[in-house]
């Protein structure tokens, strides 16, 4: 193995393990939902509005940390973030009301910006086309591992030792990740690309130069779409097995862990292979792939919410399987963002990407599931006249809000589709202009 592909993978490595606590230490937070929810008496609505306030403050402050990514050193930018975001996480745990832990949760926001814009663009600059979906397949395994070890973590230390210890338990590895990121090789903006013009940009702003991308705002509508589900599921999975099939806290972590953790690192493997197999035959490769995987998972998605209380197995095997196919996603539409954008303006395209995933999707989805939760949690009650809002009529609103789920990943693989029809003439355009002397 040559000295560049011993950097590239350790980079990868440590850019997978930042990613794993960047969403280990978010999903802390849907792990003990219910015993805060509890303790200080809130109602799925105001849960909702922590999981949007630290979407809204990600996604603002990550447009001028995306382009930051494109003209500073993006390793000092992920150790800097990395720092902050587990600092504020134990600072989470010492929460004494909801507005001490709202402004903390804002402060993870802040610190977990970085890393997504200064991550993919660092791994399309280590990594050449032909190998970048599996890069980016690595580097992505941080999501799935990272919910999965926070589901199941959080929830065995909260058990054990009450929820603030969850928080104060991730800010550890997250700190030897800060140092470890300042050992990240830094290659130049193009270093991986076939063409000796790749570092530099197409004239005009750079905001401009993304947005008139048609695959681009088919990809951004997507990321909207995916993400409100994303954060939908994750934020209340927990308390919905905890409510509808009365399960403890620990059990019901572990059950979470497994079809919202385990079975996306299948996913993302699988997609990521298939993404490049198909990406080398039909440039729509990507992008179909993931038009089908999320037209596959919502009857899986709609069918384990139909399981009857106490029906674990079949409501796993179903859900684990919708799952699954939606963490293909992830393979397949980050790589094709590189596809049809120049490297110098990879960190301001995914920020924008990043910024739109996140304030239209990420910050409603918790919101607006908690908002429809007590809404037919108030209709249940109604309907049973009675006087007094209890767990079972929170139960029946929580599930009834979730089959927003499915719907939603029906109505995202039409505009995947959408994408795959447009991605074709966006990629030959960019390499039409690789093609044209630096003078034009």
């Amino acid at each position: 193995m040559s000295k560049e592909s011993k950097g590239a993978s350790f980079a990868l490595w440590i850019l997978f393990g930042i990613n794993a606590m960047n969403f280990y230490d978010r999903q802390i937070l849907a792990a003990v939902t219910e015993p805060i929810r509890k303790e200080w008496v809130l109602s799925d609505t105001t849960m909702g509005t922590l999981g949007t306030a630290f979407t809204l403050i990600y996604a603002t402050v990550g447009v001028p940390l995306g382009r930051l990514a494109d003209s500073w050193s993006r390793n000092k930018l992920l150790s800097i973030g990395v720092t902050v975001w587990s600092v504020l996480t134990a600072a989470s745990g010492l929460a004494w009301n909801f507005a001490s832990l709202f402004v903390s949760r804002l402060g993870v926001g802040v610190g977990e910006a970085s890393c997504a814009p200064a991550a993919n663009s660092l791994i399309g600059d280590l990594y050449p086309p032909r190998k970048r979906g599996g890069a980016l397949s690595i580097f992505m395994l941080g999501l799935p591992i990272g919910i999965f070890l926070s589901m199941r973590l959080s929830g065995m230390i909260a058990h054990a030792y009450g929820w603030p210890k969850a928080f104060f338990f991730a800010a550890v590895p997250g700190l030897i990740l800060a140092i470890l990121a300042l050992k990240i090789p830094e290659p130049h903006r193009g270093a991986s690309e076939e063409h000796p013009s790749a570092g530099r940009q197409r004239a005009g702003s750079p905001y401009s130069v993304v947005l008139g991308i048609p695959t681009i705002m088919w990809i951004i509508v997507s990321g909207a779409l995916h993400n409100f589900n994303m954060y939908a599921v994750n934020s209340f999975l927990t308390a919905f097995l905890m409510r509808y099939h009365l399960m403890g806290l620990k059990e019901a972590n572990n059950v979470s862990s497994i079809v919202l953790g385990a079975v996306g690192i299948i996913g993302l493997l699988g997609g990521g292979w298939a993404a490049d197999r198909w990406s080398r035959t039909r440039a729509d490769g990507r992008l179909l792939l993931s038009s089908i995987t999320m037209l596959a998972a919502a009857p899986c998605i709609y069918f384990a919410l139909e399981q009857p209380p106490g029906a674990i197995a079949g409501f796993m095997l179903l859900m684990g399987t919708g799952s699954m196919l939606m963490f293909i996603y992830y393979s397949c539409v980050y790589a094709a963002i590189q596809d049809v954008i120049e490297p110098a303006l990879r960190g301001t395209a995914m920020a924008l990407y990043f910024f739109a995933m996140y304030v239209l999707g990420a910050s409603l989805g918790p919101l607006l599931t908690g908002m429809l939760s007590d809404h037919f949690a108030k209709k249940a009650m109604a309907a049973a006249s009675a006087t007094a809002m209890t767990e079972q009529f929170k139960a029946a609103g929580l599930h009834s809000a979730m089959y927003l789920i499915p719907l939603l990943c029906t109505i995202l693989a039409v505009v995947l589709f959408a994408a795959s029809r447009t991605v074709p003439g966006d990629m030959e355009k960019l390499r039409k202009w690789l093609r044209e002397p630096a003078a034009a």
